[in-house]
């Protein structure tokens, strides 16, 4: 009888497994029902969204590196879904992996998801956004207060005064928060002198362009046209809104910022549409993640150097620090083997 339902419960998680439309990298399709050897260990790499850039370039870093310090990593992208997020932890929970790696589609959901992962002796890693109201092992991220200030600054050094709008990131994601306490710190002074007044705020759902630019068309018609800067919190939203600025003929006259480096962003740099971004080297942290895992996996101590208040406990976090990209020093994602000269270059 025991054989029977371990056999069903085998069909069920490799059903799920197609049904989730997972991406695997280095793993059997065959579910493990026990943990792996520490000496290669399983690591299952839990993803918001493939379809947008960032990630899947992260993906592309952290499996290299997880593969050259001997472990198999499993893929798999949510593709903005909540319930289809939580599916796959579930199932790569059956699976026995010793790591699951997660970039939340919803911060605030996966308490309940998580616990059964550590009930099952599997650690779990908060990558990039932290995992609210949960008992997460660790958290990896660039400091996303610093970058909400990079943000406000490179806007502010661009236009000190004036009418503002903030284009805020996804509601669900802890990170749009961070960002925007940090955007604050430094607005704040000018807003109280007077020096800028905020017309507008809205934060866009799943950080989507379409939603920005709507959003942004919207604050012009209600503004008449007159807001003189944008602060947006990634490269996709700020790509939006300046699609709404250049059919107003306002793209490159009111500034606006972005994060990630995406490479379209990139480009409107150069082209003097986009103000700035924010260059977060994603070898670097997912190296860093990939480490991070497998120590966890083998019960070496990481080297942890903050800590994040996540509504439950305090989260061991490795923090990495990002840097302000505008047009002048533009040529660091060269330098760095971000993006090629030719890759700029083309459309």
């Amino acid at each position: 009888m025991k054989s029977a339902t371990r056999k069903s419960a085998m069909r069920r998680s490799i059903l799920a497994t197609f049904a989730c439309g997972a991406m695997f990298a280095s793993v059997s399709l065959i579910p493990s029902l026990a943990h792996a050897s520490k000496d290669k260990p399983e690591i299952g790499f839990c993803i918001d969204d493939l379809r947008v850039e960032r990630w899947s370039r992260d993906r592309d870093y952290f499996v290299a590196a997880a593969t050259k310090l001997g472990a198999k990593v499993s893929v798999q992208s949510a593709d903005a879904s909540e319930a289809r997020q939580i599916s796959q932890i579930e199932n790569l929970i059956s699976r026995g992996v010793d790591v699951i790696v997660i970039v939340p589609f919803n911060s605030k959901t996966l308490g309940n998801v998580v616990a059964e992962a550590r009930k099952a002796g599997i650690k779990v890693v908060s990558y990039d956004r932290l995992i609210l109201d949960a008992d997460v092992d660790a958290y990896i991220s660039f400091d996303n207060e610093k970058v909400g200030e990079m943000q406000a600054q490179g806007v502010f050094n661009a236009q000190p005064k004036g009418n503002y709008f903030l284009l805020g990131g996804a509601p669900t994601d802890n990170n749009a928060k961070m960002l925007r306490e940090g955007q604050m710190k430094i607005l704040k002074p000018a807003i109280d002198r007077g020096d800028i007044k905020v017309v507008g705020q809205q934060w866009v759902p799943e950080w989507s362009a379409a939603t920005a630019l709507r959003i942004t068309e919207d604050a012009l018609t209600a503004n008449n046209n007159k807001i003189d800067a944008i602060v947006a919190s990634n490269d996709g939203t700020a790509g939006g809104a300046i699609q709404a600025l250049a059919a107003q003929k306002l793209a490159g006259k009111v500034p606006i910022s972005g994060q990630d480096a995406d490479l379209a962003a990139v480009k409107r740099l150069v082209d003097g549409t986009q103000t700035m971004t924010v260059y977060k080297p994603l070898k670097l942290i997912a190296g860093d993640a990939a480490k991070l895992a497998v120590d966890l996996a083998k019960g070496q101590p990481p080297a942890y150097n903050a800590k994040y208040d996540n509504g439950k406990k305090q989260v061991d976090t490795v923090l990495l620090q990002p840097t302000l990209l505008t047009k002048a020093n533009v040529d660091t994602v060269i330098k760095d083997g971000f993006y090629t000269q030719s890759q700029l270059a083309g459309n």
